[in-house]
């Protein structure tokens, strides 16, 4: 099994930063991908950043220039630098990670609010 433990949430005024993190721990053996998704409310949950094995890294659009994903090998965790955040960044934000050949694993989710 894996488990998938997030931190950094918080309230941040809009023009903020947060910094999200991500220990994995468990079987984490042919990982494809660590990812960070998030949902707001009413809506569907959506893909923020990746980052491959290799360190490839991917952004969704709305995110581009503003968040950072990062990952430590040698510590197995994740993390998400969250800069000029704006309210409809608002949204619980999870964790999750990509495997070759079995489910993914998704951490419990942290809430972001940026409000003034």
């Amino acid at each position: 099994q894996v488990q998938l433990v997030e931190s950094g949430g918080g309230l941040v005024q809009p023009g903020g930063s947060l910094r999200l993190s991500c220990a994995a721990s468990g079987s984490l053996f042919n990982i494809y991908s660590m990812n960070w998704y998030r949902q707001a409310p009413g809506k569907q949950r959506e893909l923020v950043a990746a980052i491959t094995d290799g360190g490839s890294t991917s952004y969704a659009d709305s995110v581009k220039g503003r968040f950072t994903i990062s990952r430590d090998n040698a510590k197995n965790t994740v993390s998400l630098q969250m800069n000029s955040l704006k309210p409809e960044d608002t949204a619980v934000y999870y964790c999750n990670v990509r495997f070759g050949g079995k489910a993914p694993a998704w951490g419990q989710g942290t809430q972001v609010t940026v409000s003034s």
